[in-house]
């Protein structure tokens, strides 16, 4: 199949506007990881001071960013593995992010469930692991969307399940064309939910997080189950619905 040629000046003439909060989850041991190797909190700050020190400096761009909308941008070099719409190795940060909450959940379901198809030795967790799900403020005027006409002509390669390289160019391509975040279906939501990769963090409205709120998610061979207690709710996905990705084919086999 052959690769869509876009130009920065093709680009220049998609973007849109967009504004609104978009959702992301971490782990909630972000938190508190280095209690236990501490006895109080001044211990505890002080060996965070020097975990911070010995780190990657941030991007001018990120300067009085909260850490968790700053993070993706800080690691711009040594890229391990690439991901939809960043090169493995010296590339630019991207922050990935869902217009919904249950769109991250099924993000962060099938990349729980990637990591133990492909460590087949690895026990999974007896428990339930806790998740921190945050909103963050977006708005630019500078934004693409590979779900609307012209670019959704080429859908097919946008969500290639495993071949991430037509998007990574396209990521390269906008960012010559100053282009600021990139809309795209997401391949893990049974539901077909919109996520962005944002390319820059200059597209924050707000420095800080808009909204948090704690879940628990409990993996098992059948699949994925996640409770928030405030306001009570429960979200689950059955390892069947990640079956488009082949890689997943070993938990379904098992």
């Amino acid at each position: 199949m052959s690769l869509p040629i876009w130009t920065p000046d093709a680009l220049q003439s998609e973007k849109r506007d967009i504004s609104g909060p978009w959702w992301r989850l971490v782990e909630a041991q972000h938190q508190v990881s280095t209690m236990k190797l501490v006895d109080t909190v001044d211990e505890q700050s002080l060996l965070e001071d020097i975990l911070e020190g010995s780190k990657r400096q941030f991007p001018p761009e990120c300067a009085g960013l909260d850490y968790l909308l700053a993070t993706p941008f800080r690691y711009d070099s040594a890229y391990p593995h690439g991901s939809r719409f960043r090169r493995a190795g010296w590339t630019k940060g991207v922050y990935y992010a869902a217009a919904s909450v249950e769109t991250a959940l099924a993000e962060m379901a099938f990349y729980r469930l990637l990591f133990y198809a492909e460590s087949p030795a690895t026990p999974l967790p007896a428990n339930a692991a806790e998740y921190t799900a945050f909103s963050a403020e977006i708005g630019t005027s500078s934004a693409i969307d590979l779900t609307k006409p012209r670019l959704s002509d080429d859908k097919s390669i946008w969500t290639h399940p495993t071949d991430y390289d037509p998007c990574q160019t396209l990521a390269e391509t906008a960012r010559a064309a100053d282009i600021e975040a990139v809309l795209y279906q997401s391949l893990r939501d049974p539901n077909g939910g919109l996520n962005i990769a944002l390319l820059t963090p200059r597209a924050f409205v707000r420095k800080q997080p808009v909204e948090r709120v704690s879940w628990r998610i409990r993996l098992a061979k059948t699949g994925i189950q996640a409770l928030c207690e405030f306001p009570m709710r429960r979200i689950g996905f059955a390892v069947q619905d990640f079956a488009g990705d082949p890689r997943i084919a070993a938990l379904l086999r098992g």
